[in-house]
């Protein structure tokens, strides 16, 4: 019985898979017009599964010489002899038990080589001698970009394009290269001792702009193998629907939210079983979470505008050629809607609050004292009116000599919080995306079969507060909720009231409180 799978690569025969022919079709066209190209993605995107499908797919027509740098070794990179030499070898190996003959070749081949110029002379020979065309993959290839070597190798493999197309050499007809930098910003100096003098050793490549995200139809398509084999009865439009707006088609999240379901939830496939998968994979620790918390850490200006984004909602235009921003997108932890930044999808969104919050957590102890849940649980339903309630008082207590800069950039996550430890392990919260500015924040929190809508605003005048229950009420008819809640952020020193009260608006209620 085969089974989903989020580690290493996709095999259609063990794994259910998502349809992906479409994407193959269009990489295809590339290397049939003998393009040279890169698949950069961030990690865990399906890179290595779609070479895998994809040398399938063309190796009737093509020789498809296929490998990855994972594992090469340190020593090799160091010198142009080793390097030259071995890498051939390199190629024999991983085609010896696809290809013997081309492997047979290529070990044939692999003799006198001394340095990059014969390498060079040594792939003309096999590429003019084959009766096919050969395409090259390379996977893996972040573990050797930063190395003036592989760069050099690279060049070279661009001079001989070059020289293809002006009928002056035979080489690769296509050459694809696999990873998460764009190889083509890559810079290789041009001698030694000029430090300061750079080319791109790759800018001959071919933009690619196939999407490697799984939109739903796609997803449904993995959905369809797996009730086919199960007869679960699911709702597969339904299902994907709702994978797809956790993970916005992030292809690791995809498989993992299914694997989840399909072995820890007991094949149980609702809408509420993929909640519970995500708050499952939440929290458990994996490479791809690390990485992107890493990437956090370390990059103060790419933490900042991540928090401007999803705690302040500021809008912010996406530029590409803004560094931070470029490399967000690199790693996948941001991308362009609307030309505007927005975090990759709520997944990484809930991810990235909850560190923040842990981050406030270790730095200050202060809601610890409001957090025993028993106060704010009546048989198994929110006392929201109370905790609302608590939390002005907090603001209070604790936040009054804070000045406004503090409160309007601190106060969304003090309140997240403030709630967090009161709903964990039985509630859990999202923010409405589409409902989230520089002016407010729409919160939903879930708690057992109830839900509670929640605005967090600035005070901003009369006439911002009147529109914010407008847009409010509006959220709550979408939700189809009777009910509605509504926390005000008041920066002023004199005016300012501290209230709590119900109000009705055509016929629904909304409980404001002011802090």
């Amino acid at each position: 019985m085969k089974e989903f799978n989020i580690a290493g690569v996709c095999i259609p025969e063990m794994h259910y898979m998502v349809d992906i022919s479409a994407k193959l079709e269009n990489i295809t066209k590339l290397i049939n017009k003998g393009k040279y190209f890169t698949i950069n993605r961030s990690r865990q995107f399906g890179k290595t599964t779609t070479l895998y499908m994809l040398e399938q797919k063309i190796k009737e027509k093509y020789i498809v010489i296929s490998t990855s740098f994972e594992g090469i070794g340190g020593d090799i990179l160091q010198d142009e002899k080793k390097f030259s030499s071995r890498i051939l070898g390199i190629f024999a190996d991983d085609m010896r038990f696809v290809d013997k003959e081309m492997s047979d070749k290529l070990n044939g081949l692999n003799t006198g080589i001394e340095n990059l110029d014969d390498l060079s002379k040594t792939i003309t020979e096999l590429c003019y001698n084959s009766e096919k065309k050969i395409v090259l993959m390379i996977d893996e290839v972040d573990k050797s970009c930063d190395n003036q070597l592989f760069l050099h190798f690279l060049g070279m493999l661009r001079n001989k394009y070059l020289d293809r197309d002006k009928k002056k050499d035979y080489t690769f007809h296509s050459v694809i290269l696999a990873g998460v930098h764009d190889v083509k910003s890559l810079k290789l100096k041009l001698r030694p001792e000029e430090e300061t003098k750079y080319n791109s050793p790759w800018n001959i490549a071919e933009d690619f702009e196939v999407d490697m995200t799984f939109n739903r139809e796609e997803i449904a398509t993995m959905l369809n193998e797996y009730e086919e084999e199960n007869k679960i009865g699911m709702d597969i439009g339904e299902i994907s629907e709702e994978i797809y707006k956790y993970t916005s088609g992030y292809p690791f999240l995809v498989s993992k939210i299914c694997k989840v379901i399909d072995e820890k939830i007991n094949k149980i496939w609702t809408i509420e079983s993929v909640e519970q998968a995500v708050k499952i994979i939440l929290k458990e620790n994996n490479t791809l979470f690390e990485s992107l918390i890493k990437n956090l850490e370390n990059d103060r200006k790419l933490y900042g505008v991540i928090y401007e984004v999803i705690v302040n909602g500021v809008r912010i235009g996406f530029n590409i050629h803004n560094q931070v921003q470029s490399k967000a997108a690199m790693y996948g932890i941001i991308k362009s809607e609307n030309d505007r930044v927005k975090v990759q999808n709520i997944i990484f969104e809930k991810l990235i609050y909850n560190y923040m919050i842990s981050n406030r957590e270790t730095s200050s102890k202060i809601e610890t004292k409001y957090a025993d849940r028993n106060k704010f649980v009546n048989s198994g339903i929110l006392d929201m009116e109370l905790i609302l309630d608590k939390f002005q008082e907090l603001m209070m207590q604790e936040y009054r000599e804070k000045d406004e800069d503090f409160i309007e950039k601190k106060g969304r996550l003090i309140f997240l919080e403030f709630i967090k430890p009161i709903i964990n392990g039985v509630g859990d919260y999202f923010i409405e995306p589409e409902m989230i500015d520089n002016k407010k924040m729409d919160i939903v929190i879930k708690y057992g079969i109830e839900k509670y809508i929640i605005e967090l605003k600035i005070w901003r005048g009369e006439k911002y507060e009147e529109r914010g229950v407008e847009q409010l009420l509006d959220y709550m008819k979408i939700q189809k909720e009777e009910t509605g809640y509504m926390v005000v952020f008041d920066f002023r020193k004199e005016k300012k009231e501290y209230k709590n009260e119900w109000i009705e608006v055509e016929g629904r209620r909304i409980y404001e409180v002011v802090v």
